[in-house]
């Protein structure tokens, strides 16, 4: 009888219920996967996921490209869903909820910066979303996933008014440049913008920036980006980085830039557009920053760093889009279409951000 007992709970705890894409291997090939999720805890939520954005850290991390990728690899930290259960001791979200989970899933909760809702910043370290060691030891799994369960604090209330799909991008695309925008008081109306590249993170700060009343400026590479970033996105400006006069032709003009470009770009031209007393934040992950001295000394500038929100942010930017209507521009497309999607990311051939329909085609 007892050895009955055990094998029963055996069976019970190494149920492979979750379905899901992985990356078995540096190849970054995804393909269909079933794991087991953890045991929903009392200060847990259960969503079933809808919808999950495609972020370049699903590129990176699936091909192993900053070498610590633990096989199998399931990508995804942009997670939006429905509340399927609760623990006990939960009593911010209900069954049925609209919930979004994004790039980090634990911390310690006890050092300043947890205290402050900078939990990204825990003095411990944070627990992003998929692969990386959680607290009880297990390796976590992101949002290519048919469910997730996440402790409460970690999770957003998504408003039942706003898109699920729409709001998938806004937990780490919309959260990395809304974080330092508020940080630096870039919502203040009349002070002009510069946007550094029009990806998934630049387009969402032309979209916060013009919904603070800014004057905005995007820099492209790309002429072929003019006339959406002038027309759908409403950008008063358009400069083509790359064309010296159109660069002068700015000079001392801007508040502020943020900097979504992680190919490696001049920086002293940029610094340069800015106002005395200006700031320049990155986002973007180049190989180096190397700009003169004097371009920092001279105006007295600053050059700021950020990654992504903390919870309170996080929360204030989710309500925030949905009181001012501000939607993120997107491709939906079935899991099945995933590996086509990352290629099409790595070759910036997407407007602008990928957000796969987990609802309908994980089966």
């Amino acid at each position: 009888m007892p050895v009955l007992t055990v094998v029963r709970v055996i069976m019970e705890n190494t149920n492979e219920d979750c379905l899901a894409w992985a990356a078995r291997d540096p190849s970054g090939i995804l393909s269909p996967y079933k794991f087991s999720r953890r045991v929903l805890g009392c200060d847990d939520v259960s969503l079933t996921i809808t919808h999950c954005g495609v972020c370049y850290a699903d590129v990176a991390w699936t091909r192993n490209k900053m070498r610590d990728s633990i096989y199998p690899l399931v990508p995804g930290h942009e997670i939006v869903g429905i509340v399927k259960d609760v623990g006990s001791n939960v009593h911010r979200f209900k069954v049925g909820d609209h919930v979004g989970v994004g790039t980090y899933v634990n911390s310690c909760r006890e050092c300043d910066y947890c205290n402050d809702g900078l939990e990204i910043h825990c003095s411990s370290g944070s627990t992003f979303t998929f692969n990386a060691t959680d607290a009880d030891g297990t390796i976590t799994k992101g949002g290519y996933s048919s469910y997730i369960v996440v402790h409460d604090r970690y999770c957003y209330k998504i408003p039942n008014s706003y898109p699920l799909a729409s709001a998938a991008p806004l937990l780490c695309a919309g959260i990395t440049v809304y974080t330092p925008m508020m940080r630096h008081k870039m919502n203040q109306p009349g002070k002009s913008l510069g946007v550094i590249g029009l990806g998934g993170l630049g387009h969402m700060a032309v979209k916060f920036g013009k919904a603070f009343g800014l004057k905005v400026t995007v820099f492209s590479t790309s002429g072929s980006k003019k006339d959406e970033a002038l027309n759908l996105l409403g950008a008063d400006k358009f400069v083509i980085s790359s064309d010296r006069q159109e660069m002068e032709s700015a000079a001392n003009s801007l508040d502020f830039i943020i900097d979504t470009a992680s190919g490696d770009h001049p920086f002293d031209p940029y610094m340069a557009l800015l106002k005395t007393s200006g700031v320049l934040v990155l986002v973007g992950f180049p190989s180096e920053v190397k700009f003169h001295p004097a371009s920092l000394i001279l105006g007295a500038k600053t050059v700021s760093g950020s990654v992504t929100g903390g919870t309170k942010d996080t929360q204030e930017m989710l309500d925030f889009c949905a009181a001012h209507k501000i939607y993120p521009e997107v491709e939906i497309i079935p899991i099945d279409y995933v590996n086509e999607a990352l290629e099409r990311l790595i070759n910036r051939d997407v407007k602008y951000r990928f957000v796969i329909d987990i609802e309908s085609s994980l089966k």
